[in-house]
């Protein structure tokens, strides 16, 4: 099997972000881990993709991290850094700075390959770099694998959990040096 490369996207593959939304939200194993559907992500005009590869590939609230194969995008998350006193995407009011995992996302071929470590320690590092200490998810109740895979990178129970629009959550953690 090819090797694995992680790598932050650049702001000119917004067609790819798009893409790999949307075979991720369509892929029947992984759509418990999203809060959208296929069709919301179909629905989205270009220039939100357009907008959102630029913040992701050049800004320090937020980015995103591809898994490539032989120059194929075959996984991907994001990591959204939030300030102090805003609220998170499911309207968690943030008491101290953080840095959130989302969108964790492998092509059923590529599960099993280190893929998701990759992933994940691409994102520690970038957190790390913006002095941050802590990186957190949030992962359904049900989805054994994907917390065996946090797992396995660092991460532990909060015991904090809650009810989303997916159903039952943990929240995640990871220290970072």
């Amino acid at each position: 099997m090819s090797t694995v490369v992680v790598r932050r996207i650049r702001s000119d593959e917004w067609q790819a972000v798009r893409e790999l939304r949307l075979e991720s939200t369509s892929d029947p194993d992984a759509n418990i881990a999203f809060l959208e559907t296929p069709e919301q992500v179909a629905a989205r005009a270009e220039q939100f993709w357009r907008e959102r590869a630029e913040l992701a590939a050049g800004s320090e609230t937020a980015a995103q991290f591809v898994a490539v194969v032989d120059d194929v995008w075959v996984g991907s998350l994001s990591v959204l850094i939030r300030a102090t006193g805003q609220t998170d995407h499911l309207g968690r009011f943030v008491d101290d700075r953080r840095a959130d995992v989302v969108g964790v996302y492998v092509n059923p071929a590529h599960r099993g390959t280190g893929a998701i470590d990759l992933l994940l320690a691409a994102a520690a590092e970038w957190v790390t770099s913006l002095g941050l200490t802590r990186l957190s998810l949030d992962v359904h109740r049900d989805n054994p694998r994907a917390q065996g895979a946090y797992r396995r990178a660092g991460f532990v129970p909060t015991g904090e959990t809650f009810t989303s629009v997916i159903g039952p959550e943990i929240v995640m953690a990871r220290p970072l040096p």
